[in-house]
């Protein structure tokens, strides 16, 4: 839909007020999603994940740091790549500014990738980043949660991501988009976001974004929330700038980078 041009103020300011109402809307129905989120069903957490940490070897309950709650984000970062996915570097460069508001409200923040401790660190450290990275390689932490996949599971269909059941990926893995991540009106270039990790379609997307929220009650963790995939865009800082611009995302392919790549490409 093409954007009145040349309107009055009047003219202007009608159109934002009723715009307004349903921005009111969508704020409070969000709120009551929030609720909604909040209550939804724990199950415990029984199972004896480690992760490599900079304080040395870790579990998931020591991740907490003697607050109540803990989120994860599950960071695109597997053993053979050699650069975090531009998509989550996106991400992280939006909750690096803020993790530390969350860690001072009850709320550890971790982010977790499967890559060796050295390669997380040395990447984070090229970005000018902060936030507490852990490494889960050896653990069945990121499988479990269903942000890893084996190739076998690619090949045979057996990925279940975002709750939904893939099909079979063919062979050699296309350039074009797993579903999830088309964007509008496009087919999003896989390979190119694969390039900019150091590998090739097959291995990236064995690896899967996502979000998960876990509760610490008398002494046992337990398991309170996932998203993946778009259940992502409302953490994603830039996009919602962008959708509050003239033009909105305005995409028409992949345009993003790691923030230090700009200019160099």
């Amino acid at each position: 839909m093409t954007a009145m041009l040349n309107a009055t103020r009047e003219q202007w300011l009608a159109a934002r007020l009723d715009l307004l109402e349903e921005e009111k809307e969508l704020t409070r129905q969000s709120d009551a999603l929030a609720a909604k989120r909040q209550q939804l069903p724990r199950v415990r957490i029984d199972k004896q994940y480690r992760f490599d940490t900079e304080s040395g070897d870790a579990s998931l309950k020591d991740l907490f740091g003697g607050r109540s709650q803990l989120l994860i984000y599950h960071f695109m970062f597997g053993p053979d790549y050699s650069a975090g996915c531009p998509s989550c570097s996106s991400i992280a460069d939006g909750f690096n500014g803020f993790f530390v508001h969350l860690q001072n409200h009850d709320v550890a923040f971790w982010t977790v990738s499967r890559a060796p401790l050295e390669k997380l660190l040395a990447f984070r450290q090229r970005m000018d980043w902060s936030f507490p990275w852990a490494s889960s390689a050896g653990s069945d932490f990121n499988a479990d949660f269903s942000v890893w996949f084996s190739p076998e599971q690619q090949r045979q269909g057996g990925i279940e991501y975002n709750y939904r059941q893939e099909p079979p990926a063919p062979e050699p893995a296309p350039g074009g988009a797993v579903q999830e991540w088309q964007l509008r009106g496009s087919e999003a270039p896989i390979v190119q976001i694969a390039s900019m990790t150091g590998t090739d379609v097959a291995t990236y997307t064995r690896d899967r974004p996502g979000v998960s929220a876990f509760e610490l009650i008398d002494g046992a963790v337990y398991h309170s929330y996932s998203s993946y995939a778009r259940g992502l865009d409302g953490l994603w800082g830039m996009y919602q700038w962008l959708d509050r611009a003239p033009k909105g995302r305005n995409e028409t392919g992949i345009w993003w980078r790691h923030h230090d790549r700009y200019g160099k490409e």
